[in-house]
């Protein structure tokens, strides 16, 4: 079992950055890749951004790319999303996610086995 706990949420004016964090324990070696998503009322979770476990491959969907920057200290089993210039379309439950095998493109929900309980992003216009 992967335990995952997000922090780091908050309220922000647009323009505004904030920086997530999800540390994972237990069963922590031999990730293959880490996810951020995140859910708005009323829709579908959806992707954000996704970092593999060894080596350098990131992931961002078209919304956010050239703003937020994931990153991970394996050390210590954590990974990170630096929000930078939000908007209120940012607004989101976000969570992370742990896939421990390659099981589908990192875009889906559905490639992931682990997830966290979220942390709420609030960006004020």
């Amino acid at each position: 079992q992967v335990q995952l706990v997000e922090s780091g949420g908050g309220l922000v004016q647009a323009g505004g950055s904030l920086r997530l964090s999800c540390a994972a324990s237990g069963r922590t070696f031999n990730f293959y890749r880490m996810g951020w998503f995140r859910q708005a009322p009323g829709k579908e979770r959806e992707f954000v951004s996704a970092i593999r476990w060894g080596g350098t491959s990131t992931y961002y969907a078209d919304s956010v790319k050239g703003r937020f920057t994931i990153s991970r200290d394996n050390a210590n089993n954590t990974v990170y999303l630096q929000m930078n210039t939000l908007k209120p379309e940012d607004t989101a439950v976000y969570y992370c996610a742990v896939a421990q095998y390659l099981r589908g493109s990192y875009y889906y929900t559905s490639s992931y086995e682990y997830w966290g309980q979220g942390t709420q992003v609030t960006v004020s216009s």
